[in-house]
C-alpha cells in the first residue's frame, strides 16, 4: 500500500495551494481518507476526513471555510484545497486511508500513511 502526497511549496500568506495524495495497492473507493498536519515541534493534528463516497466531509475547526477536501476515486486520488493561507497553516501535510465506516478524527483509526508534503506560508 503507497500513499504519495505531492504539493506543497512555499507560499506568501492569503495564497493558496492544492495538495494530493494518490493510493496504490488499495481498493480506494472503501477508504474514508484524512489529511493530517504536523508543525515544527508539535504534535500531528488533524486538518479534514472524507467519505469513501465523497458525500460527507468534515474539518478542523482551524481550518474550516479555507480548506476543502475532495476525492475522485477514479484516479484514486484525494485533495486538499488550501486557501486564504496563514503562517500557522506552515506543517508537514500527511494522508491517510481508513477502512473503517465512520468518519474519524483521531490518527490511531488510520490505517496507512503517506510520507508527507511541507506547506510553507510566509508573512
Amino acid at each position: 500500500v503507497q500513499l504519495q502526497a505531492s504539493g506543497g511549496g512555499l507560499v506568501q500568506a492569503g495564497g493558496s495551494l492544492r495538495l494530493s495524495c494518490a493510493a496504490s495497492g488499495v481498493t480506494f473507493s472503501n477508504y474514508n481518507m484524512g489529511w493530517f498536519r504536523q508543525a515544527p515541534g508539535q504534535e500531528r493534528d488533524f486538518v479534514a476526513t472524507i467519505n469513501w463516497s465523497g458525500y460527507s466531509t468534515y474539518y478542523a475547526d482551524s481550518v474550516k471555510g479555507r480548506f476543502t477536501i475532495s476525492r475522485d476515486n477514479a484516479k484514486n486520488t484525494v485533495y486538499l484545497q488550501m486557501n486564504s493561507l496563514k503562517p500557522e497553516d506552515t506543517a508537514l501535510y500527511y494522508c491517510a486511508a481508513d477502512l473503517t465506516g465512520s468518519l474519524s478524527y483521531v490518527e490511531n483509526e488510520y490505517d496507512y500513511w503517506g510520507q508527507g508534503t511541507l506547506v510553507t506560508v510566509s508573512s
